[in-house]
Order: structure tokens, then C-alpha cells, then sequence
């Protein structure tokens, strides 16, 4: 056709499954004498194009179809531009009339309506330098410390959603000053149902239009980068809603879903399941990942439900489910496209990193995708949030019989590169806030909430914290609500702030910390005291080692001794009980003396006091590559 956009080779790449930038080629494409459209719709015995300048009438904007059997339609609208709304009418083989939303339109109206707009999304970048140094900047072996954020319930004035441009300098100040190295956003892709956060999206190459416009986003993620702060964007290949004018029965069929409810129904979340197995699905998922990267100039994604996605028994009942062609119960089609998503990302964009929600135990989730790994960069420690967050939430005087709560993590640290997440799902639906959950007066929850704390901050793993956590959110999470900012008005709570950006600091500065996925950057001094509920444990890795002592019990330790590579002085880094934080000050004067008596396994040792509830961590105040001691 003479106003095709597709080429005979784009045709045969979107056949096979291995078109990546579908954006360029399908959806609307504003020109000088109208729009042109191109769109995926197989099974359609007709589709127009739908728009107030025609009144919303099938059969007065006919799309022609395209004659080489990709089922693709195509056509030029006069009379319709930028900003204009439109739907595709699509006659079903039944010769029911549908209207569908354009799977690949750059905007769409905001919901509840559900119309698809013309766009062209114009923003000039002012982040080259960020861009062209990130990989440099933020290593996978550095300090990932992310701060996760709905953009509906963070801050909102006189009740009302902040803008993309209004939260861009709210945002970048609080996480500057909490010393987060990156931001993850919940889903910012368009969704028809607000309540969802954004895990039922059905625009896959659109930002919400509750916040502004798609160069709106794109002003908060430059000004992000301006400050030095990494973009993570949640995306959704594991589902999407069954909503008219979505994808589901897009022209009358199964197009986008698996066929087989069995394998394109999801009982749990009551939406459809993508056919991974068919190519142009494919591409049109990986198509929409790498647009986010490509675009909007991301510098990560999160996968959600990824385990939904691997196994085909995953929330159903035996006879529910289908066995794959082996007879097991992985999802053949589902492991191919991840492993083919993660490859393209890391060709087209070696600096970025994808991350897995994954809680079960599937093998080499992070492994590369060419030695049988699925190729995320790294994955979410399910496990670890689990026992740790079920070990603080017990009263102190039942921990001694669960101490293998927190040791048991370490068995398989390093088995991938982990994230350590306290995320959104932790503080929701009953489960109540990160400070709630814990145990005792209020005195006695927040120091267990600072101990907690640092003891994520010392454990091997890259951290994620969900907004409100930092601040001592005594409510648990409310999508509807902006946080409890008025909270940083009691000191206590400022304190607990001032802890998470010292604590970040100290990732960031302290190169011991943040190797993170190294079997050697990793060493107990004590995981055995049980009856006391201490954890002693040391990052021997870096310029210099630090050290981590963790009492778990409000009460008090003088002289408790724990052993140490190197005499001298060390240095008291941080006292989760420090007044600065809300504590009852009690330490040890801003540092200790190590002796040169032997213990657990070490030549030197050192006598210190361990403050109720509270963490100390410690490193030798001159490097031990300098050859002092």
C-alpha cells in the first residue's frame, strides 16, 4: 500500500515474533493531510476508524487489510489530528460490531472514559550526560537502594492527584535527603480501574493520564536524572484486564489471550492471560518493554507476577490446569519470552537492569538467558521479606525459639542477586504498616522498626523500601490518601528518617555493603546466640570490613564481646538507638578498642554495649589495606 508504514520485512519480523519496536510501525501516526493507522486485528471482517468527526459511525473511515495474511489493517484518516480522540470499530466474523481502544496508542483519554488519542510525543532530553554514564554510575555490583512509589498516594494537594511535573521536584528533594540512589514506580502505564495501583494495565505504550501527559512523565524522569536518581518502572506482561474496550476478544477472538482458559484466564486476578506462544504477542510485549527504555528513557524494569507466569498450576486446582508437552508443569512458552525479552533488553540496553518478582525456588532466575537462566539482573528475595518480617513482628521474649528466621536467609543469598523488598504489598489489605506491625508500646516499635532497618541495610541484597516506611507510617497504606507527611512534625519520626538517610549514606560510602552478590563479601561472627536473640555478622569485602551487632531484645547488654579481624580502634558508624534517631542514647561513646583476644574464630576482639532493641555497626577507623592496625 502506497501510505504503509510497514515494510515487508517489519511483516516478517512481527510474524516471527522478533519485532521490538512495534511503536514505530502500528498505532496512529499524525501527518500533514490526516492520520495514519495500522493495526493487528486477524480475525476482523472489517475495521474503521472511529472518531467525532465521522460521529463514532463503522464503515465511513474504512482501514483496507493487507494482502500478505498478516492481518493487519491500514489506512489514512483525513479530518482527524493531534489530540483527537478515536476507537477502531471492528466487525467480528459473528458480524457484531466492536469498539476497541488502539493497543499501541501513545495516550489515552482518562478513565473512567476509555478512548485512544492522537499523539506525538515531543520532548526535548536534557539528560544525555546521565544516559550516556548511568551504567557507570550505578553498577549492579553498587548501592541499589530504591525508593517504590504510587504517584496517586504519595502527596496530593487539597486532596487531588499531583501532576507528573508538579511531583517532579517534591519527589527528587525527599528522596535526596533519604539518600535512595532510585525510584520504582508502580505501574504508570494507563489503567482503566485507579484501585488496581496500576497492575491492570491496558496501555501498554501510554502513561496514566490521571497525571498529566506523556511528556509530562517524560519532565519527571529527566528532572530525576537531573538529581542523580535512577527510574524503575513496574510493568505487567503476567495479565490484563477483561475491560470492552481492551484487548480481551480484541476481534471477536482470543487474540492477545491464551485460547485455553486454562492457560488464559487468571482465577486469582479475574483477567486474561497473554499467549506467549504466539509471535506477535511477543512482539508486542517485548515492543512495549523496550519502549519504556527507548522513550521514556527508563532506567529499569520491575517484572510483576513473574511466578504467575512459569507455572501453569500457579492458583488453580488439580484438573484446572493443563500439563505442558513433558508433562510438567512450567509454562514452556512463558520461560522462551522471558528469556527472549531479558536477551533483547541487554543487547539494545546493556546499562539497564530488569528485576523479577519471583517467590518461588525456580533455578537461575538471574542466570543468562544463553546458559538456560531466565536473564533478569536480579530478583526479588520473597523468602527473606517473609521470615524477616515474621521474626519482628514476634514479641522479643518468643524470637529465641524463631532465630532461624534470620539466619536462614543467608543459606541461599548468593544462590541469585537478590533484592531485599519491604514493598507495598507488605502494608496493605489488613497487613498493616511496616511501624504497626511490630511489637510492644510505641517506644518499643519504633526501635524495633530502627533495628530492622539496619539490619536490611547490612544484610547481602540490594534494598527496596515502600513509601511511608521511612517515615514511621503508623496507618497502613491507602491508595486513596496522600501519606501521613505531618508525622516528620514529632521528632521520633524525624528520627527514623534521619536513620534510613544515614543508613543510606553508609551503603553508599561503605564499599563493603554493597557487594552484595558476593559469597565472599559476606561472613557470620555469631549466628548461634540464641538465647540472648543477637546476630552478629561482618562485611569483610572493600577498603575496609564492617561489622553488624543486632540485640533483638529491649534489653541492655554491657560487655557482650564478639570477635574482630584487626585491633585498634573502631569506629561506632551508626547506633540505631542514638537520640538522633528517637533512641535512649545507649552505646559506646562513638567507638570501641579492640584486644587481641581471641574469639569466634579471630584473633582480636572487643567488649561493647549493645543498646535495647538497637543495631550497631562498626568499622575500623583506618583502612586495613593500609597495613595499620
Amino acid at each position: 500500500m502506497a501510505d504503509s508504514r510497514l515494510s515487508d520485512y517489519d511483516v516478517f519480523l512481527f510474524r516471527q515474533g522478533r519485532h521490538y519496536r512495534l511503536y514505530e510501525r502500528l498505532g496512529s501516526f499524525p501527518e500533514e493531510d490526516g492520520t495514519c493507522f495500522a493495526l493487528w486485528a486477524p480475525n476482523a471482517r472489517e475495521v474503521s476508524v472511529l472518531c467525532d468527526s465521522n460521529g463514532w459511525t463503522p464503515g465511513i473511515a474504512p482501514l483496507n487489510l493487507r494482502e500478505d495474511g498478516s492481518g493487519i489493517w491500514e489506512g489514512t484518516v483525513s479530518g482527524i489530528s493531534i489530540g483527537d480522540l478515536y476507537k477502531y470499530g471492528i466487525k467480528t466474523d459473528s458480524g457484531e460490531w466492536l469498539q476497541k481502544g488502539d493497543p499501541m496508542a501513545r495516550r489515552w483519554e482518562t478513565p473512567p472514559r476509555s478512548a485512544s488519542m492522537v499523539w506525538n510525543v515531543d520532548h526535548e532530553w536534557t539528560d544525555r550526560e546521565w544516559m550516556e554514564s548511568r551504567g557507570k554510575r550505578l553498577p549492579l555490583d553498587g548501592p541499589w537502594s530504591v525508593y517504590e512509589i504510587h504517584l496517586g498516594s504519595w502527596k496530593r494537594r487539597d486532596g487531588s492527584f499531583l501532576s507528573y511535573r508538579e511531583i517532579a521536584p517534591l519527589l527528587a528533594d525527599h528522596v535526596v535527603q533519604a539518600g535512595f540512589t532510585a525510584v520504582e514506580f508502580l505501574p504508570v502505564m494507563e489503567h482503566p480501574f485507579y484501585g488496581s495501583w496500576g497492575y491492570q494495565v491496558l496501555g501498554y505504550f501510554a502513561p496514566s493520564g490521571r497525571y498529566g501527559s506523556p511528556e509530562d512523565l517524560m519532565y519527571l524522569v529527566d528532572y530525576l536524572h537531573s538529581r542523580g536518581i535512577a527510574v524503575i518502572l513496574d510493568w505487567v506482561p503476567s495479565h490484563f484486564p477483561s475491560d470492552a474496550h481492551g484487548l480481551a476478544r480484541f476481534d471477536g477472538t482470543a487474540l492477545y489471550e491464551h485460547p485455553d482458559s486454562r492457560r488464559g484466564y487468571h482465577p486469582q486476578w479475574t483477567s486474561c492471560i497473554f499467549d506467549y506462544g504466539r509471535h506477535e504477542v511477543r512482539s508486542f510485549l517485548i515492543s512495549s518493554a523496550v519502549f519504556w527504555l527507548d522513550m521514556y528513557h527508563a532506567d529499569g524494569l520491575r517484572v510483576d507476577g513473574v511466578a504467575s507466569m512459569l507455572y501453569l498450576d500457579y492458583c488453580r486446582e488439580r484438573g484446572e490446569w493443563e500439563p505442558n508437552r513433558y508433562g510438567g508443569r512450567e509454562n514452556l512458552e512463558a520461560v522462551s519470552f522471558l528469556r527472549e525479552l531479558n536477551s533483547e533488553i541487554s543487547r539494545s540496553f546493556p546499562d539497564v537492569v530488569t528485576v523479577a518478582e519471583e517467590s518461588t525456588d525456580w533455578p537461575r532466575v538471574t542466570g543468562p538467558a544463553h546458559l538456560g537462566g531466565l536473564g533478569f539482573s536480579m530478583k526479588w528475595d520473597m523468602g527473606w521479606m517473609h521470615d524477616t518480617l515474621s521474626y519482628f513482628s514476634r514479641d522479643p521474649i518468643h524470637r529465641p525459639w524463631h532465630h532461624e528466621e534470620i539466619t536462614f536467609g543467608l543459606w541461599y543469598a548468593f544462590s541469585e542477586r537478590f533484592v531485599l523488598p519491604v514493598s507495598h504489598d507488605e502494608v496493605v489489605y489488613g497487613k498493616r504498616s511496616l511501624l504497626s506491625k511490630m511489637p510492644g508500646d510505641q517506644w518499643r516499635k519504633k526501635a524495633n522498626l530502627r533495628l530492622l532497618l539496619a539490619l536490611m541495610f547490612v544484610h547481602p541484597g540490594k534494598k527496596l523500601l515502600f513509601m511511608g516506611c521511612e517515615i514511621g507510617q503508623w496507618r497502613e497504606w491507602d491508595h486513596e490518601v496522600e501519606l501521613d507527611w505531618a508525622l516528620l512534625d514529632d521528632p521520633s519520626h524525624r528520627g527514623i528518617l534521619r536513620l534510613v538517610s544515614d543508613l543510606n549514606r553508609l551503603y553508599r560510602e561503605e564499599e563493603a555493603l554493597s557487594r552484595d552478590f558476593d559469597p565472599d563479601g559476606f561472613r557470620w561472627i555469631d549466628c548461634s546466640d540464641r538465647g540472648q536473640s543477637v546476630f552478629a555478622m561482618m562485611r569483610p569485602s572493600g577498603p575496609r570490613p564492617v561489622v553488624g551487632v543486632f540485640n533483638c531484645t529491649p534489653i541492655p547488654r554491657t560487655g557482650y564481646r564478639i570477635g574482630l579481624p584487626s585491633g585498634g580502634r573502631w569506629l561506632e558508624l551508626c547506633n540505631t538507638d542514638s537520640n538522633d534517631y528517637g533512641g535512649s542514647g545507649v552505646g559506646n561513646m562513638g567507638g570501641v578498642s579492640a584486644d587481641e583476644v581471641a574469639c569466634h574464630g579471630m584473633s582480636f576482639s572487643v567488649e561493647m554495649v549493645l543498646p535495647p532493641l538497637g543495631a550497631v555497626i562498626l568499622a575500623p577507623e583506618t583502612s586495613l589495606s593500609d597495613g595499620r592496625r
